[in-house]
């Protein structure tokens, strides 16, 4: 992949996305965009990589949408010359989210700075959020006036419940990372020099541990889930799942390494060996 305004690289298993506009904030533009839904189904389907950890070049995560182009900024309405019609709009935040919710690795936000917009709503669909303590975060759209976007409207209230996501929303504050540690946002809070050395190592912690198909079996059953009606129904899916995973190589593995007292070697793959009832639910038509 060509890539002018991120980084992606692979070592030991643990994939690395930069956001890499640092003179800008790694403010995020259509270029990014592109380039990060590439980047994500590029881990997805790289059995080399296990874990996923995202992170800003500089002092900042991301700073938000590019406004550099004038108040128009955020007019959809024309591209290339041509009008585009309210339902074929899709907004470039949403894609990047839903490239990362698919993903079957886990994500790792490493929010090394500021995060604000689009910064820390592409943040909600990662697994686990790692922040600077001191680092600057927003929903700001309220006082942009427009209203959140990269699905944050289904995953905030899912992370933080409806009535915190209420207040951010609502208010559009800027608040410091330090300020919501019970909120529920993120999993660490830490020094700006410690962000980047935590995710990477919780995502090694999986990476040397744990099998990828249970892992990725697990990511879709939690997320998954969110959208079940009731415990009975989670039951019953998971019930299907642990039939199939009870009777494959890797738990035999897994069961095997405890009672010999060594580490697993697990060695089955989400883009192979995923069982014939996965997904087990329907996308919804565009």
């Amino acid at each position: 992949m060509e890539l002018s305004q991120t980084r992606y690289e692979v070592e030991s298993a643990v994939a690395r996305i930069t956001l890499d506009r640092p003179d800008r904030m790694n403010a995020f533009t259509a270029t990014m965009r592109k380039e990060l839904v590439k980047i994500f189904q590029e881990a997805d389907r790289d059995d080399a990589v296990r874990v996923v950890v995202v992170t800003g070049a500089g002092k900042a995560f991301c700073a938000g949408a590019d406004l550099s182009s004038g108040a128009n900024a955020f007019d959809r309405s024309v591209k290339d010359g041509k009008k585009i019609p309210m339902s074929e709009h899709r907004d470039g935040g949403g894609r990047v989210a839903l490239a990362i919710y698919n993903c079957r690795k886990p994500v790792i936000a490493a929010i090394n700075g500021h995060a604000v917009g689009v910064g820390i709503t592409m943040t909600l669909p990662m697994d686990i959020r790692v922040v600077a303590e001191d680092a600057k975060i927003g929903f700001v759209f309220s006082r942009r006036g427009v209203i959140p976007e990269a699905c944050s409207t289904w995953f905030l209230p899912r992370v933080v419940g409806i009535s915190k996501a209420s207040e951010l929303v609502y208010t559009g504050r800027v608040f410091l990372a330090s300020e919501e540690s019970d909120s529920g946002l993120f999993n660490y809070i830490v020094p700006r020099d410690q962000v980047l050395p935590k995710a990477l190592k919780v995502a090694k912690e999986i990476a040397e541990n744990t099998s990828a198909i249970s892992v990725a079996l697990s990511k879709a059953l939690l997320w998954h889930g969110l959208g079940e009606k009731d415990p009975q129904s989670a039951h019953l899916i998971e019930s299907r799942c642990f039939h199939w995973v009870g009777r494959q190589k890797d738990a035999r593995e897994g069961v095997q390494s405890f009672l010999d007292r060594r580490k697993p070697t697990f060695t089955m793959s989400p883009t192979v060996h995923m069982p014939d009832s996965y997904p087990w639910w329907k996308e919804p038509k565009v």
